[in-house]
């Protein structure tokens, strides 16, 4: 395939996904219910360690979209991506990706030996995903949730905060959530093609996707809120008032289900997050109020 007449950063940029470091966001999860903000050190490591996922994640996409550059052609968006379409050749994205995890491990490894450990077993991982893992019914699921969960690890444990286990189960669930309504967005894009361009779509129905989809969202709202009046929480931030977001929490779960449900959303929360006014404002909202409220401890 020729390349189309596309010049400049454009389509490498487009290939690593820069918005996607979002999902970094999940890093700093420690530091801000860690209370540790005023520590330089530790400010300095976090960032560090967001850095490094976000080029990890990058070169991911770029070893995800080598691996499905054919059946990427075959769905309505994604065959104009970079390698499918031809913007970018193969031997370009190779040397771009792995200059986006040799730098990834060298941030992580700037931080702790633990770090480094994380980000290895991230990027193992993913490449274990796109070899063939993602092809496993709800196992596809779960390891795009690990990849979160060791977000949230390379935030707290390697660089020595504690995690909050009401903050891991949060976590997990609200991952996987994201992770079942992905599928039901790419479930309706295809118009039932999907096999053709994800194998494991013809392992899911919109029935099953919506009764996993529906309990993964009420337990992330009951674990958030039950973490809120925990007496270990109200004990370690000083604080009864972290109640008072669970209604953006709410408010936020439910909106994503209505783009899934009404507007053909949830295929990219990260996109979704950046585009979409209510979920910004109530994502916005719940992190004010927690800053909030921690501050005035």
């Amino acid at each position: 395939m020729t390349q189309p007449a596309q010049g400049g950063l454009g389509p490498y940029l487009k290939l690593l996904r820069p918005y996607q470091w979002v999902k970094s966001g999940f890093v700093f999860v420690g530091l801000l219910f860690g209370h540790a903000w005023n520590d330089p050190a530790l400010v300095r490591d976090v960032l560090f360690a967001a850095a490094a996922f976000s080029l990890a994640a990058s070169a991911v996409y770029v070893i995800n979209d080598l691996a499905d550059r054919e059946r990427d052609r075959e769905h309505p968006k994604k065959r104009h991506r970079p390698l499918a379409s031809g913007a970018v050749s193969v031997t370009q994205a190779l040397l771009l990706g792995g200059a986006c995890i040799v730098s990834a491990l060298a941030l992580a490894a700037a931080v702790s030996p633990l770090a480094l450990a994380i980000v290895v077993a991230y990027a193992l991982l993913n490449v274990g995903y796109s070899l063939g893992w993602k092809h496993v019914v709800i196992l596809d699921v779960f390891i795009i949730s690990a990849g979160f969960m060791l977000r949230i690890l390379a935030g707290t444990l390697a660089v020595g905060i504690a995690p909050s286990h009401w903050l891991l189960l949060c976590g997990m669930m609200l991952t996987l959530f994201l992770g079942f309504a992905k599928r039901r967005a790419e479930i309706g894009a295809m118009e039932g093609r999907g096999g053709s361009h994800r194998k494991v779509l013809d392992d899911y129905d919109r029935p099953l996707l919506d009764q996993m989809i529906g309990i993964s969202a009420a337990s992330v709202i009951v674990s958030y809120s039950l973490y809120t009046v925990s007496a270990e929480t109200v004990a370690m931030h000083g604080t009864s008032h972290l109640i008072y977001t669970v209604p953006f929490v709410v408010y936020g779960i439910f909106r994503y289900l209505f783009l899934a449900h009404r507007r053909g959303g949830g295929g990219d929360p990260s996109a979704a997050l950046l585009r979409d006014r209510h979920l910004l404002l109530a994502c916005s909202g719940w992190l004010a109020a927690v800053i909030l409220l921690l501050v005035q401890r």
